[in-house]
C-alpha cells in the first residue's frame, strides 16, 4: 500500500466499473448518497423519566452523478439507452465507484446494486467554442455497500 500514516486518498484517482467493466474517460463523480429513515420512539424509563429512542427505519434508494467526456464508449452508451428506453431487465446492473491510491491500487469501493441511469444531460454546444463535450449522467441504485 502506498499510503503512509496520516495520508488520505486524493480526489483525482477514481474509477467507475459497470458489471466489472471499467468506464474510460470519467471526469467527475458527485452526490453519492443513500439515506435511511429514522423512527423516534418516545418512552418512559423505569424511574418515570421521558426518553426518546431513535431506531433505524426504511432504507431509501440512492443516487450519484457522473460526468464523462463524450466518447465512443459503446458499453456506457448502451447502458444509458437501455435505461432510458425502459429495458430494465438489461439496464439494472451492479456498479462500483473505486477510490485508488497514488499507485492506482483500489483502496475503497462503493458498490451500487441494481444501478441504472435515470437522467442524461449533455454539455452546451456553441459555435466557435473550443471545449470538451461532456455527458452528465444520474445513476440511481437500490443498495449501497461500502468495502
Amino acid at each position: 500500500m502506498s499510503l503512509q500514516d496520516a495520508d488520505s486518498l486524493t480526489s483525482h484517482n477514481f474509477g467507475l466499473q459497470i458489471d466489472g467493466v471499467m468506464v474510460e474517460y470519467l471526469q467527475e463523480v458527485s452526490g453519492l448518497t443513500m439515506e435511511q429513515d429514522t423512527i423516534e420512539s418516545p418512552q418512559n424509563s423505569a424511574d418515570g423519566r421521558p426518553t426518546i429512542k431513535v431506531l433505524p427505519g426504511t432504507k431509501k434508494n440512492g443516487q450519484c452523478t457522473v460526468v464523462r467526456g463524450m466518447t465512443e464508449s459503446s458499453a456506457f452508451t448502451e447502458w444509458i439507452n437501455q435505461s432510458i428506453s425502459g429495458q430494465m431487465s438489461q439496464a439494472r446492473k451492479n456498479a462500483s465507484i473505486i477510490m485508488m491510491d497514488y499507485e492506482l491500487t483500489p483502496m475503497k469501493r462503493y458498490n451500487l446494486r441494481n444501478a441504472w441511469c435515470s437522467k442524461v444531460d449533455t454539455s452546451t454546444v456553441k459555435a466557435g467554442e473550443a471545449a470538451v463535450l461532456t455527458e452528465t449522467v444520474t445513476i440511481v441504485f437500490e443498495e449501497l455497500v461500502i468495502e
